[in-house]
């Protein structure tokens, strides 16, 4: 039964824009904190932005912050990960994923839930 499904993944140009959805179950998305990892090749998978349920939550990595926004529609049961001023080093494979936090709090540790397949985002100079 898959329960995360991104999409929006491709090879975009320094500087350039990019927005990742994913699509959840009802069920992996009601009272769930989502998250968007990336892991680059030869790296760890590291926890990009969260959003707690209720949305008014965020957290987002330093080298992220102020270029990467992350929401969620749950009239849609997706999430959103708008990237800008991308740069080469944001190049890896993007992950949703999703943990159950029911007071609507973020969660940074990697133990989430339910994942995605991941998209591949290539970002060229």
């Amino acid at each position: 039964q898959v329960q995360l499904v991104e999409s929006g993944g491709g090879v975009v140009q320094a500087e350039g824009s990019l927005r990742l959805s994913c699509a959840a179950s009802e069920r992996t998305f009601s009272s769930h904190c989502m998250g968007w990892f990336r892991q680059a090749p030869g790296k760890e998978r590291q926890l990009v932005a969260a959003i707690g349920w209720y949305g008014d939550r965020t957290y987002y990595t330093d080298s992220v912050e102020g270029r990467f926004t992350i929401s969620r529609d749950h009239a849609k049961n997706t999430v959103n990960l708008q990237m800008s001023s991308l740069k080469p080093e944001d190049t890896a494979v993007y992950y949703c994923a999703a943990k159950f936090v029911p007071d609507g709090g973020y969660y940074t540790l990697p133990d989430y839930d339910y994942w995605g397949q991941g998209t591949l985002v290539t970002v060229s100079s």
